[in-house]
């Protein structure tokens, strides 16, 4: 991983970021926001995943967003893609080394609730772990037994609801269940995921807030809601509909996030 640091620090030239987001299916266009951009592939960086998924760039994007300094990482790889849960362990360990201490994470989503439609945009105050596995699997440390009752950073959370209210973008509230895919859930798992508290689902961003915590980053996650969930809108699911959805919640996720950043973040 030093190797990997070092090359980071080298192509950030100075750019002293404390935060960064993690950008999923579908929002690759904020990196067109930022000021300054300096670009590096995921393949110049080793130990950086190669993603598989359309949508997903594969690289990570530095510079400046509503003038604070930001590094984004334009794609990730899935539990669904390699079996590996830890995937995204060898890159969030490279932006610890850098000095990052906050992670947004960001992902397109199913909704459970039907006032929730596809182009919302829902904060995650908490996660259902519903894959059966955890990217800490075969840590040797006791650092693994990692405490998740704030996994959800509270200063973060309401920096987030604050820029959204000052944008007068709605931010729906929610518990996002995370699914292993790459199949879409079924009908009766939708309903089960509602009975158990659920409010999205999704087939990425948990093993990255538990590995961030793991690491000692804070955390903040958002949901770009794609679709309603199997069995509540009577049409088949596709990987498409994400692509061609997303965009639209997209654009009101980067209000939120522009403003979150103009204002500073949460300190």
């Amino acid at each position: 991983m030093k190797q990997a640091e070092a090359r980071l620090v080298e192509a950030l030239n100075g750019i002293a970021a404390d935060t960064a987001l993690v950008l999923g299916s579908g929002l690759g266009g904020l990196v067109d926001e930022v000021e300054s951009p300096v670009r590096v592939p995921y393949g110049d960086l080793p130990g950086f995943p190669q993603s598989g998924v359309t949508g997903h760039a594969g690289e990570v994007v530095a510079g400046y967003l509503a003038g604070a300094p930001v590094v984004m990482l334009s794609g990730r790889a899935h539990y669904y893609e390699h079996g590996n849960a830890a995937a995204m362990r060898p890159a969030l360990d490279v932006l610890a080394g850098i000095g990052i201490k906050k992670l947004i994470l960001t992902n397109a989503a199913g909704s459970l609730e039907p006032e929730m439609g596809p182009g919302s945009v829902m904060l995650i105050e908490d996660h259902i772990n519903f894959s059966g596995t955890n990217p800490l699997f075969g840590e040797p440390s006791d650092k693994r037994f990692v405490g998740l009752t704030e996994a959800y950073d509270p200063g973060m959370r309401a920096a987030l609801l604050k820029a959204a209210l000052d944008t007068g973008t709605d931010l729906h509230k929610g518990v996002y269940m995370w699914f292993s895919g790459p199949s879409f859930e079924t009908p009766a798992e939708i309903r089960m995921a509602r009975v158990m508290g659920a409010t999205a689902v999704g087939m990425s961003t948990v093993p990255e807030v538990i590995l961030a915590r793991f690491l000692g980053l804070r955390a903040a996650a958002c949901s770009v809601i794609t679709n309603l969930a199997a069995g509540m809108s009577g049409s088949e699911l596709s990987h498409q509909e994400t692509k061609e959805m997303a965009p639209l919640g997209g654009k009101r996720l980067a209000a939120i996030l522009k403003e979150y950043f103009r204002a500073g973040g949460n300190v």
